[in-house]
């Protein structure tokens, strides 16, 4: 096939495309068009119902700590939440620089994700918790669903192996493991887009001497 052919071919396959793409559309503003007004009032009666219910939700989230990154003081403290909260994750920690690193980053997500209760616990001050999790590496996060251990981030073999990671890179991870939700981009970068600032956690804290051993 000579190369004037081909052109056409790829031509014709362009239309069929856009008007395919051009018959939806107006597929869909001809059934708005035929919406009535009690049809429009279901909608926006629907639509209301939700909202509500997204804000009873979002009102029992936060009364149960969610939208901040808390330590749990004891063991009896961790069962108490993971019972509470359908979604948490946990961070066990001790006191050392990747433990900091993984505290700037839940602190960040913990705000952008209501929806998922952040949480930390001293792991060696928690040693039947450590034991019956199987924690062995810090810092360790455990991915909780229903009461339920579901996954675990170890270490950060799974964010690029080394401290320089970003909070995208943990958000995805969590994303993927379904113990936030998240869609399309990520809400973070949504948060920065406006000052255009992608500065990593370690590079903020390096700047911050106060967080540094």
């Amino acid at each position: 096939m000579d190369k004037g052919k081909i052109e056409e071919v790829i031509q014709k396959q362009v239309l069929t495309v856009a008007q395919a793409v051009e018959d939806q559309i107006d597929d869909e503003i001809a059934a708005l068009e035929r919406l009535d007004t009690d049809d429009l009032e279901v909608l926006r009666e629907r639509r209301l119902q939700q909202m509500k219910k997204m804000a009873e939700k979002r009102s029992r989230w936060i009364s149960l700590g969610h939208g901040e990154y808390f330590e749990i003081p004891s063991e009896k403290d961790f069962f108490s939440v993971v019972k509470a909260s359908e979604r948490v994750v946990c961070h066990f920690y001790r006191e050392n620089w990747p433990c900091k690193v993984v505290d700037k980053h839940l602190s960040l997500l913990a705000k952008q994700h209501v929806e998922t209760r952040f949480i930390k616990i001293n792991a060696e001050k928690s040693p039947f918790l450590a034991e019956k999790l199987k924690i062995i590496v810090l810092p360790t996060l455990a991915l909780i669903k229903n009461a339920k251990v579901d996954d675990y981030v170890v270490g950060f073999d799974e964010l690029g192996g080394t401290d320089d990671f970003s909070t995208e890179d943990l958000e995805e991870r969590l994303a993927k493991a379904q113990v936030i939700f998240f869609e399309g981009e990520s809400s973070i970068n949504h948060a920065r887009s406006s000052a255009h600032t992608k500065r990593s956690v370690r590079q903020s804290t390096k700047a911050d001497s106060s967080d540094s051993e």
